[in-house]
């Protein structure tokens, strides 16, 4: 989820002073001749880096006792072994006599926790990969009355390697029995029909139930498909076999790739996350990927990667990157080789993704040559000049639509981006008001703003955003750790848009979009619909480079720390933290009643209030409690959203039944009681609103050249038309609408006319 920052200077000046006043703390003397990557010393100084930041900038640092160790003890361990499939009960109960040590060990930045618990589950897991081979060598019998039950948090460890074999083994029977029903149900159905159908699967068959565990889940290798061929049980039986072993073989392989540093990331963050949820490391990749998430542009060729098996394999092209422009390189290849300019060529083959990833990335203006395998199995040499690469689907969009012969627009936002290192570059604030001066020369009527699922980012460019729908004022009131106040204001008089708005937000809308949706509630300048709630985080983030900090070069990158440094509140002085902001309306939700809001994280800062701030409710618009009232009784009486709320509570009903049948016979009975009853709810996923959305044309224009960005339009407007959300969100702007406006009125008279002359 992103986060809100707020780069105030004169918060990070106090905070640069207080840590230079200590600087010699981390003068440590790093022998240049070993590998930095696994130095303890660098560990060291990490740690006592990272906990003098925390006690100094973070807003409420929790106190470092025995209290805090116990959760970074359960959280870390947690992050290890999250089903239980690697420790055994002895490992347990040799690490909980460190149980209430953590805090110590931090303190004296001890490494025997972390260096036992990493040996411990190295051994472990080349000690899992000879288990699954051995169990996925012989075949199932599926006949034999037993279960197996998935929830592991309450599930024990396997007392010793027999026992955890078996646990293994039950996972993986579950795993193939899933498999199998399937591509033996695309058999009985060829049959029938003489066609083949091609379906998909994950384990477990439950709808609205996440897998707890990655390997379980079917990917590419695991899709059924028909070779024209009637297969018996036993050809279906080791095909299944052969594809879970494949499945495994990747995601060891995955985890094959992480190296010490990696797995210490892991052990520091389960310590920044007691501070609170928002409070991590970032280790210097994943500093890189959090600016390229924030800013929405990268310097580099424009390319998707992952691996597949030794090689690194070209997913996807971005749309108007280097790689793109070049139409050199495709989907498919295989990255050989990676040089540098002029230089020698690199052999990556069985290197690491991360490491494939810095050779190809690199400034604007240099040259990278690839050696790859193409598709046809060719090899070619391709230069590419690297530049500065906008990933489209970061950025605002926005669309038409007709309603009752009145055009609206819709803006959907899917972060609060900026870039922090170029004032002209992109940013949120700045596109939403060019979006917004588009749609009012379409002449549209009315506006929504999608923030659902939008997890936050700059809080600037939502002080910017919230001003373009009021004339001045307060936007969000912000508190530090000394109680001091501030209140951010938008001081322009301009207003962009002054017709009817609406808000629509999810339980996934968080920080940046929540600031938004309270001060346009509180200001009364438009309708908020969606979730009941939205997620919950009041707080704010800095991301600080540790690296300024240290004298030593020596020491290698050290990353960076995001800190929740400040808590926000609504201009009418509540906080979001916890609670989110309630919708105006209130939409049904298939996810309800699934705990997955701050509310629920246990480390999450409290919910508390402070002063308002004076503010003049927007009183152009009026109409507001005739939409609601409206939309209320629309929802209540829509059969559709009916069965949503139904649908929700039954996935909540489901939510605790985890123990499957490993009967085939049993789990087909249950697989096929559960589908009857998910038909059920088949509907809401073919649900059409039957409107039509279009693209501004600006981008009608961009499309005719552009035929990937054409393709991701259409999929948006296909969505929105099967989006009973948005319909809703549109008759609420029907609502708003003057009641004198002569383009409804005299569409209603035409419409009128039609039905007469048809009749």
């Amino acid at each position: 989820m992103n986060t809100i920052f707020n780069f105030m200077k004169k918060n990070f000046k106090i905070l640069l002073v207080l840590v230079c006043v200590s600087v010699t703390l981390f003068a440590f003397k790093i022998n240049s001749d070993k590998k930095a990557a696994t130095d303890p010393e660098k560990d060291k100084l990490l740690l006592e880096l990272l906990t003098f930041v925390i006690a100094k900038g973070h807003y409420s640092p929790a106190p470092i006792d025995d209290a805090f160790s116990k959760g970074v003890y359960k959280d870390y361990i947690q992050a290890l072994d999250p089903s239980k499939r690697f420790f055994l009960q002895s490992d347990i109960e040799e690490f909980s006599k460190f149980e209430t040590q953590l805090d110590d060990q931090l303190t004296n930045k001890d490494l025997s926790f972390f260096n036992l618990t990493y040996s411990r589950l190295m051994q472990r897991v080349e000690e899992s990969k000879k288990i699954y081979k051995a169990v996925l060598s012989q075949p199932f019998n599926y006949k034999v009355d037993e279960s197996f039950n998935t929830d592991y948090e309450k599930a024990p460890y396997a007392a010793n390697e027999k026992e955890l074999t078996e646990k293994w083994r039950k996972q993986i029977k579950l795993s193939t029995l899933s498999s199998l029903t399937e591509r033996m149900r695309v058999q009985e159905n060829k049959g029938k029909t003489g066609a083949a159908t091609t379906k998909e699967t994950t384990v477990p068959l439950q709808q609205g139930q996440e897998i707890k565990e990655d390997y379980l889940v079917k990917k590419d290798a695991d899709k059924v498909a028909d070779t024209g061929k009637i297969k018996t049980f036993e050809e279906l039986e080791k095909e299944t076999r052969a594809s879970t072993l494949k499945s495994l073989d990747e995601s060891f392989g995955f985890m094959n790739e992480l190296n010490r540093d990696d797995w210490f990331t892991v052990y520091i963050n389960s310590i920044m996350s007691r501070f609170d949820p928002h409070t991590n490391y970032f280790a210097p990749q994943e500093k890189e990927r959090f600016d390229v998430d924030i800013s929405g542009k990268l310097e580099g060729i424009g390319a998707r990667l992952q691996k597949k098996n030794d090689f690194t394999e070209i997913t996807e092209l971005i749309s108007g990157g280097p790689a793109w422009r070049g139409k050199q390189l495709e989907a498919g290849d295989l990255v050989m080789k990676v040089a540098q300019g002029n230089a020698e060529p690199v052999d990556v083959v069985g290197m690491r993704l991360d490491d494939v990833v810095k050779k190809i990335k690199g400034p604007k203006g240099t040259e990278v040559r690839l050696t790859v395998k193409k598709v046809d199995g060719t090899v070619k040499n391709i230069s590419i000049i690297r530049d500065i690469v906008e990933i489209e689907e970061t950025y605002a969009k926005s669309s038409l639509v007709e309603k009752n012969g009145l055009k609206y627009g819709v803006i959907y936002l899917p972060k609060f981006y900026i870039d922090f290192e170029n004032k002209e570059g992109r940013d949120a604030g700045k596109d939403i008001a060019l979006e917004v001066e588009r749609l009012k020369k379409e002449n549209v009527s009315g506006i929504i703003l999608d923030v659902r699922d939008d997890g936050g980012g700059s809080l600037s460019t939502v002080v910017d955003i919230a001003g373009l729908f009021i004339e001045q004022g307060p936007i969000v009131q912000i508190r530090s750790s000394n109680q001091k106040k501030e209140v951010l204001y938008d001081r322009d008089k301009k207003i962009e848009w002054d017709g009817p708005l609406v808000i629509m937000v999810n339980s996934f809308s968080a920080s940046a979009s929540e600031i938004l949706a309270a001060a346009i509630q509180d200001y009364k300048r438009g309708i908020i619909i969606g979730s009941k709630q939205t997620y919950g985080k009041g707080t704010v983030q800095n991301v600080i480079d540790l690296n300024q900090f240290v004298r030593n070069s020596a020491v290698g990158d050290l990353g960076a720390l995001k800190t929740t440094i400040q808590k926000f509140y609504r201009i009418n002085g509540g906080s979001t933290q916890r609670e989110g902001v309630s919708s105006d309306i209130v939409m049904p939700d298939r996810y309800a009643y699934l705990k997955m809001g701050e509310r629920d994280v246990e480390s999450a800062l409290p919910w508390d209030k402070i002063d308002a701030a004076p503010y003049t409710v927007w009183d152009k618009n009026g109409g507001f409690e005739k939409a609601e009232a409206n939309s209320k009784a629309r929802i209540a009486q829509n059969k559709q959203l009916q069965l949503i709320e139904e649908n929700a509570k039954w996935i909540d009903s489901r939510s605790d039944e985890n123990t499957y049948s490993l009967n085939i016979d049993k789990f087909k009975v249950a697989q096929n009681e559960l589908e009857e009853k998910a038909k059920k709810y088949k509907p809401i996923s073919e649900y059409k609103n039957g409107l039509k959305f279009t693209s501004l044309p600006y981008e009608v224009e961009g499309m005719s050249k552009d035929v990937s960005l054409k393709e991701k339009r259409e999929r948006w407007h296909e969505s929105l038309s099967k989006d009973i959300y948005v319909e809703e969100a549109l008759n609420v702007l029907d609502d708003l609408q003057p009641k004198s406006s002569s383009v409804k009125s005299l569409s209603k008279k035409v419409n009128k006319k039609e039905k007469l002359v048809k009749s």
